[in-house]
């Protein structure tokens, strides 16, 4: 099999074999089709994680020229949007991405969930929040509350994965490197019901997989039980939580089966909203 050409610095070059690409119009649309190209090459490129591809599958995926998708990811890794290993060759998200997005709001999701958070809580008598995927964890961006119920206020924490059914959530459908790579070092017992044994917590989290639900009973704060359920993009990977929990009295463990597909139900509400972002 013949290896593309490459430049003195290792950097694939463009297909000698490719037309180019006629002159872009922006159209009645408005759209700049260079600019739709180069987004929908990102949105692969993130789809790609955690290893990545090369410029050539990405191309297919994306039904572009393979001139043409090489030069748009040469020009989203000079601004950092993407960054190609120099010995597989394949592309993976930049750090400039991640810089983008720590400093973005989450004001169109919270808006759009807001609905849905608010009609579980009424509907459960318990509280709802929902929770974000970011860099390092989750952050938890939104809660309904009932009036009548003095809940713990989450908004703006991050909290340990293991020990709480978001984090749960998130890890279950996480690919397993990734989810591993969020869980180094110990894990660290916060009260008798934490799970700290990697295999112990890998089991579960298969089983969580399997009912679409994650559970957590008293594990982070002795009194607290609940379930969460991923919101999902496109290709399967989650980028929110939708949680519902409450005291141990309120919430035992045999209000699960029922909660658990109310909150998957929420969280697949939220994803279907979050598509017209």
């Amino acid at each position: 099999m013949s290896k593309a050409p490459h430049t003195d610095d290792g950097r694939p070059t463009a297909p000698a074999d490719a037309s180019p690409q006629p002159a872009e119009q922006g159209g009645a649309s408005g759209k700049v089709q260079s600019l739709e190209r180069a987004i929908i090459l990102l949105q692969a490129t993130a789809d790609s994680a955690p290893d990545g591809d090369t410029a050539s599958n990405l191309a297919a995926r994306c039904g572009l020229n393979r001139a043409t998708a090489w030069r748009l990811l040469s020009t989203l890794e000079q601004f950092g949007l993407v960054e190609r290993s120099p010995v597989t060759n394949r592309y993976t998200v930049g750090f400039a991405v991640a810089r983008m997005a720590s400093v973005a709001g989450f004001d169109g999701l919270i808006r759009r969930a807001h609905g849905t958070l608010r009609r579980v809580s009424e509907q459960t008598g318990e509280t709802a929040d929902l929770a974000v995927v970011q860099q390092l964890g989750l952050t938890y961006v939104d809660e309904v509350s009932p009036p009548v119920v003095l809940a713990a206020k989450w908004l703006g924490r991050q909290v340990p994965l293991h020990a709480t059914s978001t984090g749960k959530a998130l890890l279950a459908w996480l690919p397993e490197e990734e989810a591993q790579s969020l869980l180094a070092g110990p894990l660290e017992a916060y009260t008798d019901t934490t799970v700290t044994d990697r295999t112990r917590l890998r089991a579960e989290l298969e089983q969580t997989r399997e009912r679409g639900y994650s559970v957590c009973v008293g594990e982070m704060e002795r009194n607290l039980y609940g379930v969460s359920a991923p919101v999902l993009g496109s290709r399967g990977r989650p980028f929110a939580v939708v949680s519902i929990w409450g005291p141990q009295d309120r919430v035992p463990e045999s209000r699960f089966a029922t909660l658990g597909p109310l909150a998957r139900a929420a969280a697949d509400e939220i994803a279907k909203a979050a598509q017209a972002l």
